[in-house]
C-alpha cells in the first residue's frame, strides 16, 4: 500500500510535484545492532554510551539548523554524513536514513528541500530518543 499523497501544487515549476510523506508507527530500527551495543557494554555502560552517541547527534543537528539558516547548503554534508555513521551502526535505520537524504540534498543546496529532509531527521531522532528512553523504563 502506497503510503505517500501526492498533491500537485497550482504554479510548480513544469513536472515538479509536491509530494507530503507520513510518518507511521515508530521508529524504524534494527533491533540487532541495538542488542550488540548492549552485550559488548555491560552494565550501565551501554545506556551511557548510548547517551553519549544520543547527546553527540542533538549536537550535529543542532550545527544542521545552523547553517541551514545560515544558508551554509556545502557545510551540511558532514554533520548528516557523520550521523548518518553513527545512527547506522547502532541501528537507527531511519534516522540514518534521514541524515542521508539530508547530506545527499546537500549537494543540490536547495533550501527549501533541505528544510524539509532536516524536519523529518529530527522528527525521527525525537522519535527514537523517545522510544529509548521508554524501553530503558521499567
Amino acid at each position: 500500500m502506497d503510503k505517500t499523497m501526492h498533491f500537485h501544487i497550482a504554479h510548480p515549476r513544469p513536472g515538479c510535484e509536491v509530494v507530503f510523506l507520513r510518518q507511521l508507527g515508530g521508529a524504524q530500527r534494527d533491533p540487532s545492532r541495538l542488542a550488540q551495543v548492549f552485550a559488548d557494554h555491560p552494565g550501565r555502560a551501554a545506556e551511557d554510551m548510548l547517551c553519549d552517541i544520543l547527546e553527540g547527534m542533538a549536537n550535529w543537528l543542532d550545527q544542521l539548523q545552523q547553517r541551514l539558516a545560515a544558508a551554509d547548503h556545502a557545510a551540511m554534508a558532514k554533520p548528516a554524513a557523520r550521523i548518518a555513521l553513527v545512527a547506522g551502526q547502532i541501528g537507527l535505520t531511519d534516522v540514518a536514513l534521514a541524515a542521508k537524504h539530508v547530506a545527499d540534498a546537500a549537494a543540490f543546496g536547495d533550501r527549501h528541500a533541505l528544510a524539509a529532509i532536516l524536519g523529518r531527521l529530527e522528527r525521527a531522532f525525537d522519535v527514537t530518543v523517545t522510544e529509548l528512553w521508554d524501553f530503558r523504563d521499567p
